[in-house]
């Protein structure tokens, strides 16, 4: 009895992480966990995205999370030029527990954006997105309440699970549209929406099945030049997930160093992001040839910051384009 009721809360555990999953603050470095439909929208020839972030490391190691992701335009002379057709593969990891819960994930996206005038300023995409899953709980890693002494987690425990490691899998289908704009090759808008979860995949322990909700996003952002060495970019979202619901909204400014004019200027970023109700996130940036590093760190000031010391997590992103030498190509996000 007691192995079913803390399978349950095994499974509520997974719950709570696929409900954040991945859980970046640097939504926009990440982008095709954000949206199937931004695979292939970049300016340039192959895009290779990775990020980390340690949630909460005050609390025993609660989340880390890891992603890494290449994606790239395909058939471009097959096509019109002011279209893009992009196919896109995907992996994240994400622990919690100490490592005890761990979830692995591989993807395969592709997304086409058709161009709706005739210099491809205006873009409409869809992609869509193929997911493999597979969990696994290592109990030999988790610890109970008796087993708890004044010197630590010391005791043997009752609970009787012989070491064993619990595992579940399951195929999972997302998708999403995304709209860009320009005005002119220097600023750029967009808005989209993704779906995750949409076959509602099964998960199962030991005879206990859940079925996932899906998780809707809605996302929107843009950057427009403010000076001739300055550039303001925005970017903000609002996800929701039976029930859970999370929304960031902020910005950074982008300091040219050199001639702006040039193909791959060194640039600077400062500023910083809000999610409403949980932290405060700011955020610094360097862009030089084709790299872009940067770095975030929550201080939580929700009900949490006490056991967190106001710390929510540092978290890192380098962004990897390899652009075409002969082109300048179409402006496309970046935050």
């Amino acid at each position: 009895m007691m192995k079913f009721f803390f399978t349950i809360l095994l499974i509520s555990l997974a719950v709570n992480v696929i409900a954040q999953d991945p859980h970046f603050s640097q939504f926009f470095s990440s982008p095709l966990t954000l949206n199937p439909a931004f695979t292939g929208k970049f300016n340039g020839q192959v895009r290779a995205a990775a990020n980390y972030r340690n949630q909460w490391p005050t609390i025993n190691r609660a989340y880390e999370t890891g992603t890494a992701s290449v994606d790239f335009p395909i058939l471009s002379k097959h096509i019109p030029s002011t279209d893009i057709w992009g196919v896109g593969f995907s992996a994240y990891t994400d622990k919690s527990s100490a490592g005890a819960v761990g979830f692995n994930y591989f993807s395969l996206s592709t997304a086409y954006h058709k161009g709706l005038d005739e210099d491809g300023y205006h873009q409409l995409g869809a992609g869509f997105q193929v997911t493999y899953a597979d969990m696994v709980i290592n109990t030999s890693k988790l610890t109970f309440e008796d087993q708890l002494t004044s010197a630590g987690f010391t005791n043997p425990t009752m609970e009787d699970f012989h070491g064993e490691t619990l595992k579940a899998n399951y195929v999972d289908v997302n998708a999403g549209i995304l709209y860009t704009a320009s005005t002119t090759d220097k600023n750029n808008f967009y808005a989209g929406v993704s779906l995750y979860h949409i076959n509602r995949p099964k998960q199962e322990f030991t005879g206990v099945n859940y079925n996932l909700y899906p998780r809707a996003t809605l996302h929107a952002g843009g950057y427009f030049p403010v000076g001739v060495l300055t550039t303001v970019h925005l970017s903000g979202l609002y996800s929701t997930q039976a029930g859970a619901h999370e929304a960031l909204l902020g910005g950074a400014m982008q300091f040219i160093a050199g001639d702006p004019n040039a193909d791959n200027p060194t640039s600077f970023y400062g500023g910083g992001w809000v999610r409403f109700g949980d932290a405060v996130i700011p955020y610094v940036g360097l862009e030089f040839n084709d790299l872009r590093v940067g770095v975030t760190y929550d201080i939580n000031t929700s009900n949490l910051k006490t056991a967190s010391e106001s710390r929510g997590g540092i978290e890192i992103s380098l962004i990897y384009i390899k652009h075409a030498a002969e082109s300048k190509g179409l402006p496309c996000p970046k935050f």
